[in-house]
């Protein structure tokens, strides 16, 4: 008689990939749909995708989407929200996107605290679109716009998303983890998770860096590239958790968040 031992999660769709050969966009995808289905939000979760990798989200996920200008998925994310508290709000987004030509929004919005839970991908490259320098690309880092490498001179150092979003007060969580294996995974896993919890029970800012090879733009193999992730970026990007707010604070002092679902007409949740 078969057994069941790897059964694909509620909201995650049977969909053909778009992403290239050894990208860990789908073990991400896996674990945020585990998170959804474990919490039970799938009805009323909204997934905010911006241009780059993450631009055909909706083909992943079985819930409401929506897309979001180059960099702007934040500032989407926030009007939901706003307009609907009852929603859960999540973004997905890469280091070109969200650590460079949305910055701004990323850093407002985490500094005003909504309550929006952001999924971080970053793979130290523009992934989609050519394969230049994003904010995250490492020293010495070869991509298409710093042929010779990247310098401190010419580019400044990499930007590091986890540290600067747990200096702002308006974050409750922060953390970054990896992808490379599968301790790492199950530590991924668990930050995921806990960043839905902090949405859901507090309405606060959760953040989950994920760092990812991407083996097409550094010209390596699958296994090559989760090497390099674990040899190279966690040098540059060190994994552990930067802030978690609820750790330190006693429940009974924590805002509580509950978002009265039944007191919205629920034929409109799909309108979004």
């Amino acid at each position: 008689m078969s057994k069941v031992v790897f059964e694909r999660p509620r909201y995650l769709c049977d969909a053909t990939t778009h992403y290239c050969a050894g990208c860990t966009h789908g073990t991400a995808h896996r674990l945020v749909a585990e998170a959804i289905a474990h919490f039970g939000v799938g009805e009323r979760t909204v997934a905010v995708a911006p241009a780059g990798c993450s631009v055909m989200l909706y083909k992943y996920f079985d819930v409401d989407s929506i897309e979001a200008a180059h960099g702007r998925a934040l500032a989407v994310g926030t009007g939901i929200k706003r307009a609907r508290p009852d929603l859960f709000v999540f973004t997905y987004q890469g280091d070109g996107d969200l650590a460079s030509i949305g910055l701004c929004e990323t850093m407002h919005a985490a500094n005003r605290g909504e309550g929006i839970t952001v999924v971080y991908v970053n793979n130290a490259v523009y992934g989609m679109t050519g394969g230049q320098m994003a904010p995250t690309t490492l020293l010495g880092q070869r991509t298409t716009t710093t042929p010779a490498g990247r310098t401190v001179e010419n580019e400044g150092h990499p930007l590091k998303m986890a540290e600067m979003m747990a200096a702002l007060e308006g974050v409750l969580y922060s953390e970054r983890v990896a992808l490379y294996d599968p301790k790492q995974i199950r530590r991924a896993r668990k930050a995921i998770f806990h960043a839905f919890e902090i949405q859901i029970k507090y309405n606060g800012f959760g953040f989950v860096e994920v760092l990812s090879g991407c083996p097409t733009n550094l010209r390596v193999s699958p296994v090559q590239s989760q090497k390099w992730v674990e040899n190279e970026m966690c040098k540059v990007f060190p994994l552990g958790l930067f802030k978690d707010v609820t750790a330190d604070t006693p429940e009974s002092a924590m805002p509580e968040f509950e978002a009265d679902a039944n007191a919205i007409d629920q034929e409109t949740c799909h309108a979004v």
